[in-house]
């Protein structure tokens, strides 16, 4: 019994301290703790052949053997206390160096009779004889296991979730180890004066060595679980595929019978079984592999079931809450989150969103959660992993009971805030999200991103939809208010505009008038000083004559009022007059103005005034805009069909973008406003109003700098005076 169970210890713990070290060769946690089990097999087995060697004389050097592996059993105690859970030693090297030549000095006085000078068998129990070297073991083991209790008890008390369930069996175990040993062996076997204690040494490594499997298994220690997973089923395998062919052999040849079985009828059997084991062997593994996973991970799940089933949701619904609700149900069903919620950030329609299992989460909090989440620049952001900078969003996450945060951004740098967050809480089970948690969660992101985006624009449009109508009443509303307004102040200002036009124009055809009848010499002889002034008078007078009409003209067009009053005239005559008035305007430019009336004309039916207006408007815009020593060409012709007023300049010319505009009112192109800052952009306007109103069209054409040609065309047939009718005779009516 004692053989089979150091047998089974020695396997186990060699097997443990494999799985620990392979999985983490260059994490200081897992070294520590494999020397712990190198060293914990090699004091079993030196207890073991300490029984075995009792009467032997070399019975000494095997004890001595003990108390060699105990120091350093406990000096990688201490050691492991003292790191776990970290994977590199943070703590002064100057002190570690000195503890580890302590630990060897002693290691190495337990070898000499300084700690045991002998042994001696009193009632059939070996009973070492200490040394004076014995207070230095003593010392070195009561420092070494008090302080590596010490470590492990604060870290517990500081410790969470699987963290503190880890620590639970690892102090468990400890305790078995370094206190239960202790006192059994070294204080009740020579009281009591018996081997039975010492015989259980090896009991006692592999009640140890199951604790830590468990551990294993339970709480991911050491997270060697994914391999020892793989390794139990691939013995098992072996062992089924093993028994099913011993089995199945000894059943055929034992209903063969030896009389009948021939060598080569064996190899048959013992090949066909081969190939039906060999065929077997793939069922078996997977069978054992499905019992090894529930045994070690009793949280499994299968990746590709749980993103086929969250993107069926994905597809299904675009509407947001209920998308994001079954969302959440289906990544805390395969996750074991204890809570998972979304964070959608506000909008345009909605405000700040919580979906899915509630937390409380203020505008300030959202806030803090955008500043420091852009800093952290990761998608999946895992509240334990965050770095020392980071610690005011790692305490922000664990006040609000957060493990894992993933921000839903489209950007590859994450450097935005996204459209919101996916928060999960501590798993239910109290272990940590694992990588490929983690993995799985990352890809879950990428695709809810989407979703979630597609949801956000479903809403503005349905919202825009339902709002639309009240937004196009209100506009309409505001509309036809502002509208009246501009009606009322528009008539406002042309009932100012005529009045004042009519309140003008009789004292401007006074002035006229008077100013005519001087320069014509009713009242006594001009000089020629007096006769320039009063001529430019009367011009301006005309000028501003014109300018009334047009602004009473103007308010004609707004009132319904403006009306075409046609008589016989002479257009050649028409314009004549008008270039007369002009003449000494054009010469004080010096600029010359060349008019050339026809010898005959036809009589048409023309609104003498409003024409006159028109003829005036074109040539006094020439004169204006043409730089001096220029030449203003004025033309009058006629065809068949028409009549074809022009008149060209080489001044300013109309830029050609401008030209489009230049009929509109109030409209001045910008070279005309600096050459003439006093202009209204009410001659044009009303000069083609007039010409088109008389049937006529307008003839333009301009290159910025070259100069232009303002005038208007009309159809003869259009403006004929009518044949009066004959006088009807009296008699023949009567």
């Amino acid at each position: 019994m004692l053989v089979a169970s150091i047998i089974l210890t020695s396997i186990s713990q060699v097997l443990l301290v494999l799985f620990v070290f392979l999985k983490g060769r260059k994490n200081l946690t897992n070294i520590l703790f494999a020397l712990i089990g190198v060293s914990s097999l090699a004091w079993a087995l030196s207890s073991y052949f300490s029984i075995v060697l009792l009467n032997s004389p070399n019975v000494i050097d095997v004890v001595r053997l003990i108390l060699f592996c105990v120091v350093w059993q406990n000096t990688f105690f201490y050691l492991f206390a003292k790191v776990f859970p970290d994977t590199n030693w943070h703590y002064s090297k100057k002190h570690l160096y000195g503890y580890l030549v302590f630990s060897a000095a002693v290691s190495v006085s337990t070898l000499s009779p300084i700690v045991f000078t002998g042994v001696k068998v009193s009632e059939g129990s070996p009973v070492a004889i200490a040394g004076p070297g014995m207070l230095l073991f003593v010392v070195h083991a009561s420092f070494s296991i008090i302080q590596a209790f010490r470590f492990l008890g604060k870290k517990y008390q500081k410790s969470k979730g699987t963290l503190r369930r880890q620590l639970q069996i690892l102090i468990l175990a400890s305790v078995l180890v370094w206190v239960v040993v202790p006192v059994t062996n070294f204080a009740i076997t020579p009281l009591l004066k018996t081997t039975f204690f010492i015989e259980l040494s090896p009991v006692y490594t592999f009640i140890f060595a199951g604790i830590i499997a468990y551990a294993i298994i339970s709480s991911k220690l050491f997270d060697i679980r994914a391999a020892l997973a793989r390794s139990v089923g691939y013995i098992l395998s072996l062992g089924f595929i093993g028994l099913l062919f011993s089995t199945a052999a000894y059943l055929a040849l034992t209903w063969i019978g030896p009389d009948h079985l021939t060598d080569s009828f064996e190899r048959g059997i013992y090949i066909g079984l081969a190939l039906v084991t060999a065929l077997t062997y793939p069922y078996a593994k997977a069978f054992f592999e499905k019992v090894t996973t529930r045994l070690f991970f009793k949280d499994a799940y299968d990746t590709q079931e749980f993103l086929n089933e969250l993107n069926e949701v994905l597809v299904q619904k675009i509407v947001l809450d209920p998308l994001l609700s079954a969302s959440a149900n289906i990544i805390s069903e395969n996750l074991k989150s204890s809570k998972t919620t979304f964070i959608i950030r506000e909008t345009a329609y909605f405000p700040l969103r919580i979906i899915g299992d509630p937390i409380n989460l203020s505008k300030e909090d959202h806030e803090l959660l955008k500043e420091r989440t852009v800093q952290v620049a990761d998608k999946i952001v895992v509240a334990d992993q965050l770095e020392e900078s980071d610690q005011l969003l790692r305490r922000f996450m664990v006040a609000k009971d957060i493990a894992v945060l993933g921000r839903l951004v489209s950007n590859v740098e994450y450097l935005i805030e996204g459209v919101g967050y996916l928060s999960l809480g501590p798993k239910r089970n109290g272990e940590p999200y694992s990588k490929k948690d983690l993995e799985v969660l990352e890809i879950i992101t990428n695709e809810l991103v989407i979703a979630v985006e597609n949801g956000l624009r479903f809403e503005e449009i349905e919202a825009f939809n339902n709002t639309l109508q009240d937004k196009i009443d209100l506009a309409t509303k505001q509309l036809k208010r502002t509208n009246d307004k501009l009606k009322a102040l528009d008539e406002t200002k042309d009932e100012f505009i005529s009045m004042a036009s009519h309140q003008l124009r009789t004292p401007l055809t006074s002035v006229k008038g008077y100013v005519s009848m001087v320069l014509e010499g009713d009242a006594g002889e001009l000089n020629d000083m007096q006769r320039k002034l009063l001529e430019q008078s009367f011009i301006s007078s005309q000028r501003m004559v014109y300018l009334i009409a047009d602004l009473l003209n103007l308010s004609r067009l707004r009132t319904g009022k403006f009306v075409i009053e046609a008589v016989p005239s002479n257009l050649s005559e028409l314009i004549q007059g008008e270039v007369e008035q002009l003449t000494a305007t054009a010469a004080g430019r010096k600029l010359k103005l060349a008019y050339k009336k026809p010898e005959s004309f036809p009589t048409l039916m023309l609104d003498e005034t409003k024409i006159r207006q028109v003829i005036m408007n074109f040539v006094d815009n020439a004169i204006y805009y043409t730089p001096a020593g220029g030449t203003i060409e004025i033309n009058l012709r006629e065809t068949n069909d028409i009549v074809e007023f022009t008149v060209h300049d080489d001044g300013i010319g109309v830029p050609k973008s401008e030209q489009p505009h230049l009929f509109n009112k109030f409209y001045r192109a910008k070279n005309a406003q600096k050459a003439r800052p006093d202009g209204t952009g009410l001659g044009l306007f009303m000069a083609k109003k007039v010409i088109v109103a008389q049937g006529g069209a307008l003839v333009f054409s301009s290159s910025e700098g070259k100069g232009s040609t303002f005038g208007f065309t009309f159809s003869k047939a259009k403006l004929k005076v009518p044949v009066p009718k004959p006088a009807a005779d009296t008699d023949q009516t009567k």
